[in-house]
């Protein structure tokens, strides 16, 4: 088996080439070596001229990655891509191909992953860390050549290894994801995650939360960020140690959990909007005729909202459902404008009162009672979910207009009134982003 062990250097942000090493390996010895700078046609930032030494002036006059890459084709083909880190240094190459319309696939190993697993009980897997401990010597750290010599050595030891060969087996078979998770991840951590709705945790190797989802299907949306290639992604599978998570039973549940766990950790990689969203509303005016008119504009202008929303679109469905529901008409209900009698193309409930063939008063009773309605069913609610086990049901409390939190109730308890679910209630915040979600739930 033919081994191509492999370091890159790049410019951070971007990931553009700036350095790549390439050894050859049989398994005993090296066969052929390639080394060389790359213009990565993009500035060097100075933090990464401090970590690698690598500067603009260094890279001015060296071979572009298009220069370079029939040599990288000849001398990875037909043989095993391996890395520290793999998937960092696989895809910064993978992608540097892709920008110049050429494909690039190899099966892969990563040294991580086999230290962690032929070698295990080390305090740090990092590659300075793991070859001091082993007196594995690096002659250029944080540059390619260096890196890539110190990691053969070590690929030579992870050979030599009690297992090697059934770990690597293992490693290289089509349907394992031992390639795919990220370094610092232990796989029975990921075997353990279920494929059911809930929260999950990304944590780094202190133990702090640094990113957390929300999913129908834990296992499948876990492993969707593995096989994400984008900057952001790798930067986060390259941190991530350790993933906890929690069940929810449902989706609703879970992006409640999710928004209070987003605003309890503040995590660097979820990208919480620090804009407050804008807000609408609807309202209700009377008008010289003495017609009471249900209307949305923006909260700014409303002075006397009854419904606020954070979604103008789901504001005017919500209007739309008011006006079928309680014969309303579209023209007052301000669904169609300039207009002198209603000609909805969907909503046909209109009983006359803008041919004036209806009372007033008996069109504006109808209103108040589509008020009355919209504010109760927002006011006081009780929505009711799946439990995270058969056994069990959740539910979601809204009182007096407000989001009290949610809970978990086993399906053997008697319950006879809402007050008695407080007792199994995890409170939680009222905030907009919550209302997001629950407007869209109240609609249905």
């Amino acid at each position: 088996m033919m081994y191509t062990i492999i370091d890159v250097e790049t410019t951070g942000q971007g990931n553009k080439l700036t350095e790549i090493s390439i050894f050859k390996f049989d398994g005993t010895k090296i066969i052929d070596e390639f080394t060389s700078l790359i213009n990565p046609e993009a500035y060097i930032p100075d933090y990464i001229t401090a970590l690698t030494g690598i500067d603009n002036g260094m890279v001015a006059h060296a071979p572009t990655f298009t220069e370079l890459a029939e040599d990288i084709i000849k001398i990875t083909e037909n043989t095993i891509f391996v890395a520290h880190n793999v998937n960092f240094d696989y895809n910064a190459i993978r992608n540097e191909f892709k920008a110049i319309g050429m494909d690039f696939n190899r099966k892969k190993l990563c040294t991580v992953r086999l230290s962690r697993k032929l070698i295990p009980g080390h305090k740090s897997y990092s590659l300075g860390k793991i070859c001091t401990d082993l007196g594995i010597p690096i002659n250029g750290r944080h540059r390619a050549r260096g890196d890539a010599e110190a990691t053969v050595i070590l690929f030579e030891m992870l050979l030599k290894a009690e297992n090697a060969e059934t770990v690597f087996n293992s490693f290289l078979k089509k349907s394992s994801k031992e390639g795919t998770l990220p370094p610092h991840l232990p796989s029975a951590v990921f075997n353990a995650i279920p494929n059911s709705p809930g929260i999950y945790y990304f944590k780094n190797k202190k133990g702090k939360v640094i990113y957390v989802g929300k999913a129908k299907d834990l296992k499948k949306r876990v492993l969707g960020h593995f096989y994400n290639k984008s900057e952001k992604e790798l930067n986060l599978c390259r941190e991530t140690a350790d993933i906890d998570f929690e069940l929810s039973g449902s989706e609703l549940i879970a992006l409640l959990m999710e928004d209070a766990a987003i605003k309890h950790y503040y995590p660097e990689y979820n990208q919480a909007s620090k804009r407050k969203p804008k807000a609408y509303a609807i309202f209700s005016f009377e008008d010289r005729k003495g017609i009471t008119h249900l209307a949305y504009n923006t909260l700014k202008a409303t002075p006397n909202p009854l419904l606020i929303f954070y979604n103008i679109t789901e504001c005017r469905q919500f209007l739309e459902r008011l006006c079928m529901q309680f014969e309303l008409c579209p023209k007052y209900c301000h669904l169609q404008e300039g207009v002198s009698q209603c000609s909805h193309f969907a909503i046909k409930t209109c009983k006359g009162i803008c041919f004036d063939n209806e009372p007033v008063n008996t069109y504006n009773q109808r209103v108040k009672n589509a008020i009355q309605h919209a504010i109760e069913t927002s006011q006081n609610k009780v929505i009711k979910e799946k439990g995270r086990h058969p056994e069990e049901n959740a539910f979601v409390l809204i009182k007096n207009g407000v989001y009290l939190g949610y809970g978990f109730v086993e399906n053997t308890a008697q319950i006879t009134n809402e007050t008695e679910l407080e007792a199994y209630l995890i409170p939680q915040q009222d905030n907009a982003d919550v209302w997001r979600v629950l407007r869209k739930r109240l609609l249905l």
